[in-house]
């Protein structure tokens, strides 16, 4: 399959992996390895590696993108003698995904504005309420490669967009209430519209709620923390938001951050090499949770 590969290239110019899937009609693992192993292909990466937790691996800590849709999306594969080429095609694609993040902060935006209106009457002072972004957002790696949305399986266009809502502990339940109820509309209007299908991910909380998560002693407080920590102020309180960032610095909870991204650095370097070296199933099957990814979806049930 190797020279369907360069032969393919030849004729189309650098692909994605997707692009070179789609055109062999080859499963991911199989083609990544043979342009791993290839010394006539080169495949050049774009973006961001960044830490997510996972229940399956040990010490919950692992990177995305996942091996396979980092080589699908953000990945280029060209011919080893033509760098040009191969680094045209992939600035094109580190513009799309930046792109692709911008218009999803865009519309993260909108739904902002829309809730803002919608409650108005109801609406408390702005000093008690942050809205924060967090996921591939914020690392300029949104995709909008199409994909089931979990609770309904309705297609959705990529990158969903995480956001996370955090109040001040006077801030009425029932106000609270009612903002859950706009939000989960908004969702449902934008994974139902044809020209948009897009995931809205939420989740409601009050800062006493906040200050249970730092204790960093559960998976599920592991993953708010993680949350919190990469994501960016989208509208309210600033000093909110700060607030709730030296919490995190606070409890040690950012360096104990910093430490999981470094060692699934060192997970991620090791399963690629075991991969390349020698792909047996056993090999495969140990190493799948590294290769296919998985939803971190803790904070949004």
């Amino acid at each position: 399959m190797e020279q369907d590969v360069v032969e393919l290239i030849k004729g189309r110019g650098p692909l994605t992996g997707a692009e070179l899937a789609e055109g062999l009609s080859a499963a991911g693992l199989p083609l990544w390895l043979i342009c791993r192993r290839s010394e006539r292909v080169r495949i050049m990466t774009v973006g961001t590696r960044y830490l997510r937790l996972d229940r399956r691996v040990e010490g919950f800590a692992r990177l995305s993108p996942s091996i396979l849709r980092e080589f699908l999306t953000y990945s280029v594969v060209g011919l080893a003698d033509d760098t040009q080429a191969l680094e045209g095609r992939a600035q094109e694609i580190h513009t799309h995904i930046e792109e692709v993040s911008r218009a999803k902060w865009r519309l993260a935006e909108e739904v902002m504005a829309t809730l803002r209106e919608g409650l108005a009457e109801r609406w408390p002072a702005d000093t008690l309420l942050c809205f924060i972004v967090a996921g591939d957002i914020v690392y300029s790696m949104a995709h909008d490669v199409p994909r089931p949305e979990r609770s309904t399986g309705r297609m959705a266009r990529g990158s969903d967009i995480d956001l996370v809502v955090v109040a001040e502990d006077q801030v009425p339940d029932q106000f609270l209430k009612e903002l859950d109820g706009q939000i989960y509309q908004q969702k449902y209007r934008l994974l139902i519209a044809p020209h948009v299908n897009e995931e809205v991910d939420y989740i409601i909380k009050k800062v006493a709620r906040v200050r249970e998560q730092v204790r960093f002693d559960t998976f599920k407080h592991m993953v708010a923390c993680k949350i919190l920590a990469e994501g960016e102020l989208l509208y309210g309180s600033a000093a909110l938001f700060d607030a709730l960032k030296a919490m995190l610095d606070d409890h040690g909870v950012t360096v104990r951050l910093e430490e999981l991204e470094r060692r699934a650095a060192v997970l991620r370097a090791e399963a690629e090499e075991n991969l390349v070296k020698s792909a047996t199933p056993d090999a495969i099957g140990k190493l799948a949770h590294l290769f296919y990814s998985t939803e971190e979806s803790e904070e949004f049930e």
